[in-house]
């Protein structure tokens, strides 16, 4: 039989075939073995073959034999373990990133991390600027600089409320008939903004920690949902900070897509906009047609400097 995968625990999985039958599987432990580095071979949104045990009529359980290969997937360092990757969905046609200036706070650091890696894998991403019916004026000014930041790059940003409804109506227009993915950090509103997408699935929310600022976990694991008006939604843990992938310096800055467009302007080939004379990167740096948070956030993915992704904040001046 086969099927997409819905919902991951880490030993079990749900599976929904075509015809609409879901079943509870397992896997061999040969996709354990096969040189996977990921801490999950299998990853919400993957198409699946499996075998179903016979002899469990009234509860038949799935065996999964074969993961069909992916068109795309978004993928981060495994928290624990720096030299395995954890992924966390696939097949996706779009994802949704969720940020909040404050309560809790995104830097930029974290989107463009987050940006590059589904650049890497050609996923659509739509910056969704969360809460902005709590905002000060002040803090509603922020808003606006960051989305001329990364409109002017080509991104698409939306400022919503997922508690008010604004601007629902859009995000539900651009998912329809797709595969979404929505992520961001902890408490920065994902429940919400799906209960008010598709209030009949009432994923649980909690309230921001007060201590840290920051969002507790509500999401275990990475779910897909189908909606109401024909699309997928895959719901996922809030992510503290997000590792890159091991990438080649030499391609880093391909995934920045203002950088790539100067390259070519660029004196030597083979360019990693750093100490090289006459870059096009640095110059356009220095005439402010490329923000200091983008290129700081490169400096920092070049260099491995993955500790400062949850203390890096978009506003600070270079030294």
């Amino acid at each position: 039989m086969t099927g997409i995968v819905y919902k991951s625990t880490g030993s079990w999985y749900t599976v929904k075939t075509d015809f609409g039958t879901i079943y509870p599987c397992r896997i061999k432990g040969k996709f354990r073995i096969k040189g996977i580095k990921s801490t999950n071979p299998i990853a919400v949104g993957d198409r699946v073959d499996f075998d179903l045990d016979e002899d469990n009529n009234e509860n038949p359980i799935g065996m999964i034999t074969h993961i069909h290969d992916r068109k795309n997937y978004i993928v981060r360092k495994s928290v624990n373990l720096s030299k395995q990757t954890h992924i966390i969905a696939s097949n996706i046609d779009q994802v949704f990133l969720l940020i909040t200036i404050d309560n809790p706070p995104t830097f930029t650091t974290f989107i463009d991390r987050f940006l590059v890696t589904a650049e890497a894998y050609s996923i659509k991403t739509v910056l969704l600027f969360n809460k902005i019916d709590t905002y000060s004026e002040e803090t509603l000014d922020e808003v606006r600089f960051l989305a001329h930041v990364y409109r002017k790059i080509g991104y698409e940003c939306i400022g919503i409320s997922a508690t008010t409804g604004k601007n629902i109506d859009k995000v539900k227009a651009l998912m329809q008939d797709k595969v979404s993915m929505f992520t961001g950090h902890s408490g920065v509103g994902k429940s919400t903004l799906v209960n008010a997408i598709e209030p009949e699935l009432n994923l649980k929310t909690k309230e921001i920690s007060m201590q840290h600022s920051q969002g507790q976990h509500t999401t275990t694991f990475a779910e897909m949902f189908d909606l109401s008006f024909g699309a997928k939604i895959i719901d996922t843990p809030g992510i503290k900070g997000f590792g890159v992938v091991d990438m080649d310096k030499a391609e880093v800055g391909d995934y920045f897509p203002e950088f790539f467009k100067l390259k070519q302007d660029c004196r030597f080939n083979n360019c990693i906009h750093v100490d090289e004379p006459n870059c096009a990167v640095k110059e356009a740096l220095d005439k402010d047609e490329i923000a200091f948070s983008r290129y700081r956030s490169y400096l920092q993915i070049l260099e491995g400097e993955d500790e400062h992704y949850r203390t890096d904040n978009w506003d600070q001046e270079p030294e």
